[in-house]
């Protein structure tokens, strides 16, 4: 078991690695952190609503905040109701950073999604794996269960906050 646990270790030791700095990207996923503006211009047909304008330009739930003679004003940008031209900005993370979190956040329909179930299985391993490291009944075995009852206990207080 101990072998099994140390070389699945260091072959995996980079996704684990990828995962823990995607991770800690996602939770400032609702801030600036880390991201580049860019500007968008683009030619849409004439005189469509907020919700075709976002479907074109794939903003979510857009909706037009002010109506100026034939622009209409968005959080990001402004678009000509009478000319279709779009002028917007974007915010994304640099492309490293946006492909791991885009794997790390990966759904069924996503080509890749077996990866994550594979090492989801592999973290599983590493629980199970790491209570057969040492003998029972050694203080080093001992130790390490209350550690992991430590563990358990900080998992439901996190569950119950």
């Amino acid at each position: 078991m101990r072998t099994y646990h140390r070389y699945l270790g260091f072959f995996l030791a980079g996704i684990m690695a990828m995962y823990s700095i995607s991770g800690i990207v996602l939770i400032f996923r609702d801030t600036d952190f880390l991201k580049k503006e860019t500007r968008h211009e683009k030619k849409l047909d004439p005189g469509l609503n907020a919700e075709t304008v976002g479907k074109e330009i794939k903003i979510r739930k857009l909706e037009f905040q002010a109506l100026d003679g034939a622009i209409a004003t968005f959080n990001q940008g402004s678009y000509n109701l009478e000319t279709g031209e779009v002028t917007y900005t974007t915010k994304a993370l640099p492309l490293v950073l946006d492909k791991m979190t885009h794997l790390h956040k990966a759904k069924s329909a996503d080509p890749l999604y077996v990866l994550n179930i594979f090492f989801g299985l592999a973290l599983l391993f590493f629980v199970l794996s790491s209570f057969w490291m040492f003998l029972p009944g050694t203080s080093i075995f001992k130790k390490g269960l209350y550690f992991s009852a430590a563990g358990m206990a900080l998992v439901i207080i996190l569950l119950l906050v």
